[in-house]
């Protein structure tokens, strides 16, 4: 990052007021009158109205359309556990996402806490204001605990991005690149470097979506993940596989997907050169991927490649899914975000990617033009078709898969 453009982003953050987000007022308060209606003692009627049928909150309050981004600041973005208040800027970021693409309105809430009872209890003691809780930056392992224990103690739907947001829209864009490819998942050799939560999180939705787990090769620090390993924790055990192979290069010979969730240029040129012909490299790793794409396809004219940066095709970028997901969860008051509201928003957003491109979003894009292929397996997120059709997908598979506890309203989402 150069100095300029650290200067910038300390110059956004703090002018023209400190933060990104603020709280504005829906209803006048202008008037005597207004004010009475507002508080005391207007706001006894909806008191009493909530008090004979929890659902009316739903109808006087905003509850509906909020969500809390909550985290305990131990995994900030690549920078490591900085502690809450350090985390703080990256929460408000999301609340800033959740409002301008899906118009969510969001607050950011970091806890500080000694155990992970301390955490679960105070996020859920204060679940019920909110519509949706949506967790953000936490460590592995703690954050497989915290979801699972949330999702059961909370009456509104929990969603770590981290790891769902991740896996959607990497299953996503990779289920068209092994189109392109003319590959089938189900036959596809997968290379996993990094265990963390994203990349637990992205191997098993690749396995809803047909992937083998016995064909997933997943590496750590230490190497591969194998069932003779005695140092592996229980998320990591689900990948130990059964095999000599103990390196990268011994397992990414003839492979035919990558998947980097772990560091900068830890997949050498040697490397990729090993893989299976038309292969699928996901580099993942911000602010620098494994490899960078201009050495990738200086070694290889036949692969297609994604990394998680804007300046490069293929973004794989949480915010094509996580403000679609609450917003289509909400709309409908999903009791959870389950498995049928993922795989949706998968198909969504890969069956987006294939239409054409509006020229606003070429446009907003910086391109000469978006078409299906190599470099366009991913819809931009600026793509205003995204909301309706990624919402609305998931609404109807939480209605169809029971979780909703209202239907759609008539031409809901209509783009």
């Amino acid at each position: 990052m150069s100095e300029d453009f650290r200067q910038q982003a300390l110059h956004y953050h703090a002018y023209p007021v400190p933060g990104k987000i603020a709280v504005e007022l829906t209803k006048p308060a202008d008037t005597v009158e207004d004010l009475a209606l507002a508080y005391s003692p207007g706001v006894a009627e909806p008191v009493r109205e909530i008090a004979q049928n929890a659902e009316n909150v739903y109808k006087y309050t905003g509850k509906g359309n909020m969500v809390a981004v909550i985290t305990n600041g131990t995994a900030i973005l690549g920078l490591g556990n900085l502690g809450p208040l350090a985390s703080k800027p990256v929460m408000e970021g999301k609340s800033l996402l959740f409002k301008r693409f899906a118009g969510l309105d969001s607050i950011d809430i970091e806890v500080k806490h000694r155990t992970i009872d301390e955490f679960v209890d105070t996020v859920a003691n204060i679940s019920d204001t909110f519509g949706g809780i949506n967790l953000e930056d936490i460590k592995a392992p703690d954050c497989f605990e915290i979801e699972k224990r949330l999702i059961e103690r909370c009456n509104v739907p929990v969603f770590h991005d981290d790891q769902h947001g991740t896996a959607i829209v990497t299953a996503a864009g990779m289920l068209n690149a092994l189109e392109l490819q003319g590959k089938e998942i189900g036959e596809a050799v997968i290379v996993c470097l990094g265990a963390g939560a994203a990349a637990v999180a992205c191997m098993e939705l690749l396995i809803k979506c047909g992937a083998q787990r016995e064909k997933i090769y997943m590496l750590d620090r230490k190497g591969v993940i194998h069932t003779r390993r005695d140092d592996i924790n229980e998320y990591k055990q689900l990948f130990a596989n059964n095999t000599d192979k103990r390196t990268l290069e011994d397992v990414i010979e003839g492979a035919d997907i990558f998947v980097g969730v772990s560091g900068p240029d830890l997949l050498s040129p040697e490397a990729l050169k090993l893989m299976a012909a038309k292969p699928v490299v996901f580099a993942c790793s911000n602010p620098d991927p494994e490899i960078k794409p201009e050495l990738a396809h200086e070694v290889r004219d036949d692969l297609i490649m994604g990394t998680g940066r804007s300046d490069y095709p293929n973004q794989v970028n949480n915010v094509l899914c996580f403000p679609f997901i609450f917003r289509g969860a909400l709309d409908v008051r999903a009791s959870q975000i389950n498995d049928e509201m993922k795989l949706a928003a998968v198909s969504a957003i890969r069956e987006l990617a294939k239409e054409p491109v509006p020229a606003e979003v070429v446009a907003a894009a910086g391109a000469d033009k978006l078409e299906f292929g190599a470099d366009y397996i991913i819809p931009k997120p600026m793509d205003p078709r995204l909301l309706p059709r990624v919402a609305k997908a998931v609404a109807q598979a939480a209605i169809d898969s029971g979780v909703a506890q209202i239907e759609m309203s008539v031409g809901y989402m209509e783009s």
